[in-house]
């Protein structure tokens, strides 16, 4: 996150102008598929996306993810990529109940443009389905609609099965200028419950600017609102979210010290569930510290939108990264706590230095 970067040419490239071609096609076809006023006006819309605002790595990044997880972050932030780069999360929330994945690959094409794919799961796996396992006191199967006659449950009849959301990420990422950039997502959502499954497309776009030691940044997610069908008929409208963010580079010490904060605006209704509202509008705040030591080591702390506070830790290797943060649940009813641990590798080898740098 040094706020002196190196100049980037930004001369056209053939690439790059296919790629936001493609990607206006794609954006103008989402559009009309999620302005069909048939399937808007059967749609729910609130908390339909919430497993995509987990966050990858932290919990406020909009203008701060300047690696590989800028294409879950802030698209435009990829474009500030020197080098490929491959990054792997895994967090285990609530004493490993539900687990939570990512992993993505960004690659720099051209002096100024850059393109990414990401993949977030979030599950939980192996559940028992004793729909069809009860039996009557004779120990002979038990039909579900007879639970008058239920007497215990066959062990050998007991099915399994996992409920997961999956959101995979294509990104395209142009740096303009030293100062300005911009990005944009297609994202393919998915999601199985047992024999209940979901498909949705969406799109995201986003800008970034660094004003000497400020960086801004803005995410609109779902920028057309993504429909997610479901194969039981039902219809889940992900209304559009707005991301702000901000960070600062300050000398602490002769080391870097980043204070950033995030706000997401939201414009379903969720009331009182919010840190703030005003009508259908809400606004839920994130924010966070990093200490970097002579950019080897860094320590990290975090406070996100429910109140929890999180601590972490990270080191940088020869083309390695490696993080760790810890979360405390705080509830009447303990659900344990959650473990994140990131890895990120870079190629940074010469001949896979971005053109210009």
């Amino acid at each position: 996150m040094d706020p002196h970067r190196p100049a980037v040419n930004s001369a056209p490239s053939h690439r790059p102008a296919m790629v936001r071609r493609a990607l206006l096609s794609l954006c103008l076809a989402g559009l009309a598929a999620a302005s069909s006023p048939t399937l808007l006006r059967s749609a729910t819309g609130k908390y339909a996306g919430e497993f995509m605002s987990i966050g990858v790595g932290g919990s406020a990044f909009v203008s701060l993810a300047d690696d590989v997880t800028a294409g879950y972050w802030n698209p435009a932030g990829l474009s500030r990529l020197s080098y490929p780069q491959l990054g792997l999360m895994h967090d285990e929330r609530f004493a490993g109940l539900v687990n939570y994945d990512y992993g993505g690959v960004a690659m720099p094409l051209g002096p100024s443009s850059t393109l990414g794919l990401s993949v977030i799961r979030l599950g939980v796996d192996n559940i028992p389905d004793t729909r069809n396992a009860g039996v009557d006191a004779a120990g002979n199967p038990l039909p579900p609609d007879e639970w008058e006659n239920f007497a215990g449950i066959d062990p050998a009849r007991i099915t399994w099965f996992n409920s997961a959301d999956w959101a995979m990420y294509v990104s395209y990422s142009r740096r303009v200028s030293e100062i300005f950039s911009y990005g944009a997502n297609v994202k393919l959502i998915r999601r199985d419950n047992g024999g209940a499954s979901a498909t949705g497309v969406g799109f995201d776009v986003g800008a970034l600017a660094i004003l000497d030691r400020l960086t801004l940044g803005v995410n609109i997610q779902d920028i057309t609102s993504t429909l997610v069908a479901w194969n039981t008929g039902r219809n889940e409208l992900i209304i559009p979210t707005l991301k702000l963010g901000g960070s600062y580079c300050a000398d602490l010490f002769g080391q870097r010290l980043s204070p950033v904060a995030d706000v997401d605006v939201r414009f379903e209704g969720r009331g009182s569930s919010a840190n703030l509202n005003a009508g259908p509008v809400s606004f839920d705040f994130h924010a966070g510290l990093e200490f970097a030591y002579n950019e080897i080591a860094a320590l990290r702390v975090g406070y996100t939108d429910i109140g929890s506070v999180s601590v972490g830790a990270g080191v940088k290797l020869p083309k390695i990264n490696l993080d760790y943060s810890f979360s405390k649940f705080d509830s009447e009813e303990q659900l344990g706590n959650t473990h994140r641990i990131s890895i990120l590798f870079t190629l940074e080898a010469e001949r896979f230095l971005r053109p210009g740098n």
